[in-house]
């Protein structure tokens, strides 16, 4: 068996990797001058990369960081299939197909951001205007 990068582990990852082969069949049937079609080549590869190198940070505020780019780009690329439809450059099922791998992505980004939101950060416990804590009463 051979070894893995952490990445490689993260169901996310390999939902992201499958959608970059679903796509470039259709980015290759795509004329070029549309714009939609680069941004989407380049969204879609963008899913892919911050998803590794944000797994692969040591604190939790990069790595959040990373994965929300990686978030925003599966919205950006749900919204290139949206442009290619309206361009009528593909069909509306092609697009709902691509879109419905879209939800369950960013979903599952939203989950590992939840799970590392808040997490190393450093915070006091607060008190209102000229109350004492209970330590300090002693």
């Amino acid at each position: 068996m051979r070894r893995r990068f952490d990445h490689e582990n993260l169901q996310v990852y390999q939902y992201a990797v499958k959608f970059c082969a679903w796509v470039t069949p259709l980015l290759e049937s795509i004329p070029s001058k549309l714009s939609a079609k680069d941004q989407l080549d380049r969204a879609s590869t963008s899913i892919v990369l911050n998803l590794a190198e944000g797994n692969g940070k040591r604190t939790y505020p990069d790595r959040s960081r990373y994965f929300d780019i990686a978030r925003g780009s599966g919205v950006e690329c749900a919204a290139c299939l949206d442009v290619l439809v309206a361009r009528n450059a593909i069909q509306t099922e092609l697009a709902e197909g691509g879109k419905s791998q879209f939800i369950e992505i960013v979903s599952m980004i939203g989950g590992l951001m939840a799970r590392f939101a808040g997490e190393g950060r450093v915070e006091e416990e607060q008190s209102g205007y000229g109350e004492e804590k209970e330590k300090d009463k002693e």
